[in-house]
Parts: structure tokens; sequence; C-alpha cells
């Protein structure tokens, strides 16, 4: 029987409350859900702010339609029996590269590569002079230390032979000194294999002062070996010269170029003359600009005459401040040799110089 009292109303019906229910349901998924995509579900709790990777939490049962397009992630420690999610890492910023540069972020100017010209000789000729005299070259980048790869590191490879090298570019030409190539056996074939195409400068001297230049070297670091006249000869009586000592052994030039000749044709052979070198330095070192193939950059202008050390040095230029003279090692003032040595090494010579001339179309008047 239905039933008033004073006006009021009956009983709430239960669709008004399933209504309400149904809001504060919603509202309080929303919620979470906002909640959710706040957080970050790696373990160590680190910030987005820090690129570590981001998921949702796994839904519930009354937000499965909400949430049914997102990956629920892993909470902490999951069980064996509670199969993983992966999450998605944030995707990365590209690394910013800069083709062809060092660690330092300064490019690299050219590429490592073998030599394509070698000085192979000869020592206490005048090889360094040589090599930083073409130094100021433009067209040349040259090793300033001696890599001794051919007679002594062959074995290491041209990986490492290559390693050594500066940066050139297409334009210029790679250089290295090793003087002592020019006396070592292997040395011819083993440059032929690398490039049958490489250039070959060879400096050379008046032998006797060669060998005595040689031996003043070693008698300021072992002053304690036997005197001059007594390395050179094993019987001096009888004017027997001691060809197995090097210092007179590498004077023999006509003997060793018999071994690169069996390699490489006389036009890919260059010889500077060591005392042309002191007394005309630039014609010297126009030759060797022209059999390198490169302009004439190299003059007069480059030299001047330094009375102290008794040979040429290379004058100041735009890019420093004092002229360049070599070291402290070059220069030296002979030790004093009985002039009876000197002329009976002379003769020894004479038939070796006369065969080289002969060979390498050149007097040198060494006589």
């Amino acid at each position: 029987m239905a039933y008033r009292v004073l006006g009021r109303a009956g009983p709430p019906q239960p669709r008004r409350a399933r209504r309400l229910l149904f809001a504060f349901t919603l509202s309080l998924s929303c919620t979470y859900l906002c909640y959710s995509l706040l957080c970050c579900c790696d373990d160590l709790g680190q910030s987005r702010l820090l690129g570590a990777p981001r998921c949702l939490r796994g839904p519930s049962a009354g937000d499965q339609k909400l949430l049914q397009k997102s990956r629920p992630c892993d909470l902490p420690g999951p069980t064996p029996s509670e199969p993983s999610a992966p999450c998605a890492p944030a995707a990365a910023a590209p690394a910013l590269r800069l083709s062809g540069s060092n660690h330092s972020g300064s490019p690299k100017l050219g590429t490592k590569r073998l030599p394509q010209a070698l000085i192979v000789g000869v020592k206490k000729g005048g090889t360094r002079a040589v090599l930083e005299f073409i130094r100021v070259h433009p067209d040349v980048r040259a090793l300033g230390t001696e890599p001794h790869f051919f007679d002594r590191n062959y074995g290491r490879g041209l990986d490492w032979y290559r390693s050594l090298m500066p940066r050139t570019l297409e334009s210029q030409i790679t250089l290295e000194k090793t003087p002592s190539y020019f006396v070592t056996q292997e040395a011819p074939r083993r440059i032929f294999n690398m490039s049958r195409d490489t250039k070959l400068i060879v400096v050379v001297r008046n032998p006797v002062t060669r060998a005595i230049s040689d031996y003043t070297q070693t008698l300021s670091k072992k002053p304690d070996i036997p005197t001059f006249e007594g390395l050179s000869f094993r019987n001096r009586t009888l004017g027997l010269v001691d060809v197995s000592w090097n210092a007179i052994r590498i004077g023999m030039y006509a003997l060793h170029l018999e071994s690169w000749l069996r390699y490489f044709p006389l036009a890919q052979i260059h010889f500077v003359s060591g005392e042309r070198l002191i007394t005309d330095p630039a014609g010297e070192m126009g030759r060797v600009q022209d059999f390198l193939g490169i302009k004439r950059l190299i003059t007069d202008k480059h030299f001047y005459f330094n009375k102290t050390k008794g040979f040429p040095c290379l004058k100041k230029t735009e890019s420093s401040l004092l002229p360049r003279c070599l070291g402290k090692s070059k220069g030296r003032t002979h030790v004093q040799i009985d002039p009876e040595v000197i002329d009976q090494l002379r003769e020894f010579y004479r038939p070796y110089n006369i065969k080289f001339y002969e060979t390498v179309g050149q007097d040198f008047r060494w006589e």
C-alpha cells in the first residue's frame, strides 16, 4: 500500500544508486590512470627526464577496457610464475658525428699512406739535411724519425709501417728516411714488393770523408774504441783494408748499388751529392724536386750558410720564428787522421768510385 509522510519522497530508487556508484568508480579509475602515466616502471625509480625506460603499470580488472592499448610492465621482482613483459626503451637522441674527425673533435686532413719515396742512404752522407730541406715543400709530408722497417722491423707488417706515416692529401707525397736501407741486402726486394714505383733517393759523399765522419760520431758515444787507423786496416803495412768494418764497407757504393739495380731501373734512383748539398743547397734540392715531380719552390731564398756548423741552414719562415739548423750532432769537428792513412783509403776506394761514376753516369770528383 502506497504511503506518504509529510510530503517526503519514499526510499531512493536502485537505478539512481547505480549511477552514483558508476560515476565514483569512473572518477577513481581516471585518477589512477593519470598517476600511472606519470610513473616509471623501472625498479630503480629513475626519473623520466633521465631517459629511463618508461611503461604503464598493469591495469586492474575494472580498467581493462580503458587501458587495452597500453603495454603492461613488470613490477619490481617478478616471481617465476609471473611472466614479464618487456618495456619499450625511450628513443635515444641521434649521436653527433663529424666525418673524418679525431677524438679531440678537430678534423683529420688526409690519409695515412705507404711512402711513395724513400731516402735510403747513405749514413753520414747528408740524409738528414735533405729530409729537413724537402719538408719545407707543401707537397711533401715526411716522417721525422727513422722507422727502420725494411731492415729491422719488417716482421711487423705493412699496416704497422703505414700507421707511422703522416697524413697526406691526394696531391702530396709521403716520404721517409732510413739510411741503413742502402746497405741492407733484403731492402731492395722488400721495397719492390711494397711498390715497384717507389722513388729512391741516395745521398752520397766522398767515402773517405764519410768513414771519418762515421768514426767521429761513434767515438763521441764510445770513447774507448780503437783508433781509426786500427779499425780501417787488417794490415796497414801491406795496405790490406778491413772491409768487414761497417764504416769502410758503406762507402763501397758500386757494390751496394748492384742489389738495387736488380729491382729498380736507374731512372727511379736519384743521387744527391753530399758535397754540393753544402756548397749549392738550392741547386741540389731543385734536382730533388724535379725527380719527385713537384714544383721547384725550395730556392736560394730558403737558405743561409752557418759558419759555425759549416753547412747551410733554413731561414726562418712565416710559420717559424727562428731559423732551422740541424742538431748538435751535425757538423762535429772530425778527428785528425794521418794523411798517409787517408791516401791509402783513397787508393782503396778509387776502383769502386770509378765503377760507381760509370754506372750512374755522374762524376762526383772524389779523386
